[in-house]
């Protein structure tokens, strides 16, 4: 029998082992205990920018690369301010509205939290 091990708090890294009453990350060495890990374990889903900071509902955002619209031809370019968005748990993880674009989807990856 088999028991799933947390993921590394510190880098994510799916690769923990258990060291005496320790859990111990090869890919950053980072070392913490099992009571830690309980504490700090998230309720839901926790989306992260490009940057690694946390996002929230109704963040605002900023695209990091000019962005080419499917069917449309148009492109969002860098640095468009997105403003109230809405974090949704499918392919693309942020539902919002841009100014002459209106409605769309977006990749956590491609924007900054401002």
């Amino acid at each position: 029998m088999t028991t799933a091990l947390p993921a590394c708090p510190q880098c994510q890294s799916a690769f923990t082992y258990e060291d005496g009453i320790l859990y111990v990350c090869p890919e950053c060495g980072h070392e913490w205990s099992a009571q830690e890990s309980q504490a700090s374990e998230p309720q839901g889903r926790v989306y992260r920018d490009a940057a690694g900071n946390m996002l929230q509902d109704g963040d605002t955002v900023t695209v990091i690369k000019d962005l080419k619209l499917k069917g449309s031809g148009g492109v969002v370019k860098m640095g468009t301010k997105v403003k109230n968005i809405r974090l949704v748990d499918s392919d693309h993880d942020i539902d919002c509205k841009i100014d002459g674009f209106g409605a769309m989807s977006l990749k956590t990856e491609f924007v900054k939290k401002v």
